[in-house]
Parts: structure tokens; sequence; C-alpha cells
């Protein structure tokens, strides 16, 4: 132990020669201990560890001598310096014998204290070396065990290079995350390392690793991709730190690989779910926006106006629940409908319905919710379910992922055609435009009756839509004066409140609204066959990317501008400087965008 004293071993036949020596050698961390022959110094000194023997030459039954000789032949003891103590002056061939035996020294009695003191000193600090040498050597041995262990069962890769850039040092954590053994890594050079990609900056890695060793203890993290034993090719961070050389030990790094790769992937996951977050809470207040404005349009009072709105949000609300409790996937037909009729939309025992359990798509059941809420509102206010008998009956069937639905109302009041279409026909219609929907009512005297046939099969290929007819209130002083260039402007959006908003915005301006086109598909199609003069493309269509789109207008030196619910990040390539309008936006956001993007279109001409 560090703090133990320093033992020495006198041995003396003679008792008072053992307490003067004691008496002189009494330094501050040194115990002498005592043995009268040369028997019990054997037994002490397999025991007991010492620094120094001092032997009397002359002992009976066993001599100095013989004990140094006896020490000399084991294991143990073989090491312990010896100073022989003699009263009797000898020849030159008895101290040879002396030093034969392994002896250091060979003093006379009487014995020069100061003399002795020196040389036991000596000795006694030869110990102390030797055992803080000891103790370093086991906290050494222990801090390198620990670090095999850390490096062997570390999560990170572990491995070390010299100053040439060779590998001397590959723990099993870089075999098991790598892929190779130790046997075929170590001596190799980093230059030749098969786990570094040639294409992947392979020279701007290893400028990094000899910057490091340019001198001095430094730290430094690259990120770098690595390729297993596999093929994998992984994302990686590699956390590194120089350990500078000296004269006998050249410098060397100590590497730490971190493998990112699904760290990335769950980033990239985030920012895209951040985005799509975005867009869908957007698109909803730009829908709720559009709700808003064409029902304060068609509304008589402002209680009819209130009734409709909130009805119309709890649709929409009751939908977006069922749609977050499947994650977005899909939403059932029956269930939408028996929201509707737990919020009071129809009565359930007036309400007849007769068909397969369907589910539908996240947009088509916002729309479908919609509406449902509509024509439940219409009976109520002039149809079947105006009074006490009259009925509704609901069917829908399901056939090569065409989906038909059919209302019909019955014993209601008599029907006649409406003189004037009101906000929630014109809802109904464009609810469902860009989706190859085909949409009919028939206003029967017998009861309402409205057929639609709705594509769920991902590669029904819409059609480009008719425009609706909407009535078109008289735009209000402030907009006309602030009017819009007769220019014709193609409007791409997928979401089709949003889109009947912008269309009646281009048009109560005095412009002319083509579309609207849902797909990239349509929207291409439209711009070759008619020719629009400005275009305004929301940033996605339900997943599809608008880049071609973007790309044949700019190609015709067509002024655009993107409507989007997505930050700037998320718009095509090589277009992200267009000028943008967030949703929801202003009905005069739109007319200054436009009148924008006229200007543009004028000075291409000029």
């Amino acid at each position: 132990m560090p703090n133990e004293p320093i033992k020495i071993l006198a041995v003396d036949d003679i008792r008072e020669n053992l307490i003067a020596l004691e008496a002189a050698l009494d330094q501050p961390g040194v115990e002498l201990v005592t043995a009268s022959s040369g028997l019990e110094a054997l037994e002490l000194l397999l025991r007991q560890d010492f620094a120094l023997a001092l032997l009397d030459v002359q002992m009976p039954e066993m001599d100095g001598f013989e004990l140094a000789e006896l020490m000399r032949g084991t294991e143990r003891t073989r090491g312990v310096p010896i100073i022989f103590l003699t009263a009797v002056a000898t020849d030159e061939r008895r101290k040879f014998r002396g030093f034969e035996t392994g002896a250091v020294d060979y003093l006379l009695k009487p014995l020069d204290i100061t003399v002795l003191n020196s040389k036991v000193a000596v000795f006694v600090e030869l110990a102390r070396q030797r055992r803080e040498i000891a103790v370093q050597r086991d906290e050494l041995g222990a801090a390198l065990g620990r670090l095999r262990a850390h490096g062997d069962n570390s999560p990170l890769a572990m491995l070390e290079i010299d100053s040439t850039l060779r590998i001397v040092g590959w723990y099993r954590s870089a075999e098991r995350m790598v892929g190779y053994p130790a046997s075929e890594m170590l001596g190799l050079s980093l230059a030749d390392a098969p786990f570094i990609p040639l294409n992947g900056g392979r020279e701007v890695f290893l400028a990094g690793m000899n910057a490091l060793l340019e001198g001095g203890d430094r730290r430094a993290m690259q990120e770098h991709r690595f390729s297993r034993a596999d093929g994998a090719l992984r994302e990686g961070e590699w956390y590194c730190s120089s350990l500078a050389g000296n004269g006998r030990r050249p410098g060397s790094v100590m590497i730490e690989l971190l493998d990112v790769t699904e760290r990335r992937r769950a980033e990239d996951t985030q920012r895209l779910l951040i985005g799509e977050l975005n867009h869908r809470v957007k698109n909803t207040l730009a829908t709720v926006q559009a709700i808003a404005s064409q029902g304060f349009r068609h509304a008589r009072s402002e209680k009819e106006f209130q009734d409709a709105f909130t009805g119309r949000l709890q649709a929409l609300s009751r939908a977006h629940s069922m749609l977050s409790a499947t994650t977005w996937e899909s939403a059932g037909l029956r269930a939408l409908i028996a929201d509707q009729v737990a919020i009071g939309a129809v009565s359930e025992d007036r309400l007849l319905l007769n068909g397969p359990e369907v589910d539908l798509p996240p947009e088509l059941a916002l729309r479908f919710s919609l509406i449902f809420h509509e024509l439940a509102t219409n009976a109520h206010k002039y149809g079947a379910l105006s009074n006490g008998t009259g009925t509704v009956s609901l069917g829908w069937k399901l056939k090569d992922g065409v989906l038909s639905l059919e209302w019909a109302e019955n014993g209601g009041p008599p029907v006649s055609p409406p003189e004037r279409r009101g906000f929630g026909s014109t809802l109904i219609q464009h609810s469902m435009a860009g989706d190859g929907a085909r949409i009919t009512s028939d206003f029967a005297p017998e009861g309402v009756r409205w057929a639609m046939t709705l594509p769920l099969a991902a590669s029904a290929v819409a059609s480009p839509p008719a425009p609706a007819t909407v009535e078109v209130a008289p735009p209000s002083p402030a907009a006309a004066s602030d009017s819009l260039p007769p220019m014709r402007i193609l409007v791409v959006e997928d979401e089709p409140l949003v889109a009947m908003e912008l269309m009646m915005e281009i048009e109560d301006g005095g412009a002319i609204a083509i579309g609207p086109a849902s797909s990239c598909e349509q929207a291409l199609a439209m711009i070759r066959s008619e020719r629009p003069d400005l275009a305004l493309l929301d940033g996605n269509l339900n997943g599809e990317k608008i880049d071609l789109v973007a790309d044949l207008l700019a190609a015709r030196d067509t002024p655009f501008a993107f409507v989007s619910g997505y930050d700037r990040d998320h718009l095509p390539h090589g277009h992200a400087a267009r000028p943008m309008l967030g949703k929801p936006f202003l009905t005069s956001e739109v007319r200054e965008m436009i009148l924008r993007l006229a200007a543009q279109a004028n000075a291409v001409l000029r």
C-alpha cells in the first residue's frame, strides 16, 4: 500500500546489536524488522516484503553467507538487496564470497552510523520509487482495462490511428458497427480503409486527421459517411481527439464513430411532418376562411350566417376528429354519417341508409362531411325534413374503386327548381371538383335527388372539371376601385373551397378564371390548351409535387405565384424565389398578388 512504511530486515544473533540498529535507523517511514537467526529471517522473508536486508556474517547454525545463498535461490527474495555486517576483519577472499552471494556492500563493525544511514536511505528511496511505479503500473493497467472495456462495449465504434494514419487500435465496438474484424484492419492505412467511401469526401476526411496530428492535443468532429462490410452506406459523426507525441512516443488520434443514420432519417421525417402539419392546418384555415367568405356572401341575415357557419365548422371538426383517431389514414362512410346524426343534422328515424362499409381517404372524408351537412341542412329548410313525415334515403355502392351515392328525399313539400343557386348547392358541386367526380341534381316535384360518382382508386385519372355555375355577388366599391386586368388566370388548387374562393376573387375583380386544376396532369393540360396569362399554384396537390407545372410555366415565361400552407423550403427546386401567398389569405392579398404578376407579364411583353 502507498502509505505503508518501508521495511528493512536486520539479522543478528546478538540482541544488543539489533537494538543498536533500531536506534541508528530511526527514519520516518521506515520500519526495522529484526530476526535473531537465519531460519527466523527466512520465515519473515516469505511473509513480508523488504527493501533491504542487513545480515550479520557470523551466526550459529546458519551464517550470513548461507542465508544470502538461500535468498538468491528463491524467486520471492532474489531481488532483495543485501548489506553484510561483520566485526571480524577478513581477507579479500572472504569479502569476495560476500559479493558473490549477491551482496551490494560489506560494512565492518563498529558501524559508522552516518554511512549506514546514507546507504540505507538510498535503498529506501529506491523502494519508494519501485512502489510508486507499481502503483502507477496498476493504475495504468486499470485505465487500459477500462478503456478496452469501454472500447469493446461502447455504442460508438472506437479506433486509433498513429501519426502515419495507420490503424493501431480496432475495438470490438468498431467490429460490431462497421463489420470488419481487427485482423483485417490493424496496420491498414486509413487512406486504404474500405469503410471510408472513395466518393464521399475521403480526401477531406484524411486532411482533417492530418490537421489534428500537427501538434498539441486537439479535438474535432467530422460528418462523413462510412460503408459497412455488408455494403450498406451509413451516415456518421466522427469524434476525434489527438494525443500529442514526444521524443519517445509519436502522436496518435482516438476516433469514436457514431452512426447517425436513423437520427438523420428521423430528423428528415420530423421536418416533413412539421411541414405537412403546417400545410394541413393552413389549408384547413383557408377552407374555414372560404366557408365564412362565401357564407357571408349568400346569407340573408346575421343569424342565418351564424347558424350555417357553425354547422359547417362542426361537420369539419368531427371529420377531423375521426381522421385523427386513425392517424389520418381513412374514415368510414357510415361513421361520418353517424357523427352528423349525433350533432342533430338529421334525425336517425328519418334517415334510411343502404350500403356497404366504405373507407374514404382523408381529403374525401372531409369533403363528404361538408356535403352531407349541406344536404341535410337544405332538407331541413326546404325539403323532406322540413315537415314531420318526410324521409331521406341515402344509398351507395362501391365497384372497381368507384363510389356511387344517391340522396333521395320523399314525403316533403312539393319541389320546384331554385331560381338562384345558393352557397350550399355551390359548395356541393365544388367540393368534389377535380377528383373525377360527377355530381348531378334533380329537383323533381316529389323530392330532390342528388347522384354522385366518386373515384376512390389512386389510379383514377381526373378529367379537367367544368367550371361550376356560381352566382357571383356584384363587387363592392372598394373592390371595383382595385379592378384586375382582363387576363386569363389559371388556378391550380386541390382544396375545392379554397379554389372556389380564389376563382371568385379573380372574377369579382374582372379577370378570367381558368380551372381549377386539382392535379399536375390537369394543370399541364390546361396550360397547353388554355394558354393562361398568369397562374396561382398550390404548393402541393394531395402529396403530388407541383414541380412539373412550375417548370412548364417558367419555360413559357408565364408569371406565377404559389398559394401554399408550406414554407419556402417545401417549394419546387429552382422556384423558391417566386412570389408566395400564404394560407389563409386576405382577399386584398390575392388582388395585390395578381396585380404584381400582371406587371411582370406586361414587362415580358415589352
